[in-house]
């Protein structure tokens, strides 16, 4: 008893950390989620964040962020994320449906930083959209950056750092990521 109501106020507490006034549709939090920024954040059927009992459940959150006006974050259908996920957009990330995350993941479309040493209190002046297709399974503590697509199907192996695009159907790991095997014969 005393855990649920532990739980049930530690989501009401991070909830007051939402400042995003532009969220379509619903998703199931079975560890707070805070969701921050002006761009819209768009939930498709069956979202949900956390995993009971999984590593980091018990003292992390989801972060989700459409920093600017312009932004857009978008989660298909049927997508489940393990705990101590952090998504952040500048330009636009799609998340395809089915799709599943494991814990301490982070996505993000912007070096947020100008990397020009003269200009690096700057914004990054060219963000680039990142689309993870369907049916994407993407293990634990992995990094996907600006730019990068990962084709339906595909499978990015724990621990990697994904910095370039990739095709359907492929296993992909290491830091930086490259192709390790094939899904299909």
């Amino acid at each position: 008893m005393i855990t649920k109501l532990y739980f049930f106020f530690r989501k009401k507490l991070y909830a007051r950390f939402t400042n995003n006034k532009r969220i379509v549709g619903h998703f199931t939090g079975h560890q707070p989620v805070v969701i921050r920024g002006q761009g819209e954040v768009s939930f498709g059927k069956d979202v949900s964040f956390g995993v009971i009992n999984a590593p980091q459940f018990y003292n992390t959150y989801a972060y989700i962020e459409a920093r600017t006006s312009n932004s857009e974050l978008i989660f298909g259908d049927h997508v489940h994320v393990n705990n101590a996920f952090s998504i952040i957009s500048e330009k636009r990330i799609v998340i395809g449906s089915h799709a599943l995350i494991g814990y301490s993941c982070v996505i993000t479309d912007s070096n947020f930083h100008d990397l020009d040493p003269d200009n690096r209190d700057s914004t990054d002046p060219e963000s680039k959209e990142v689309v993870i297709e369907d049916n994407v399974f993407i293990g634990n503590h992995v990094t996907i950056l600006k730019g990068v697509t990962i084709g339906k199907n595909s499978v990015v192996a724990a621990g990697s750092v994904v910095t370039k695009s990739f095709p359907n159907d492929v296993i992909i790991g290491g830091v930086p990521a490259k192709i390790i095997a094939s899904l299909t014969s």
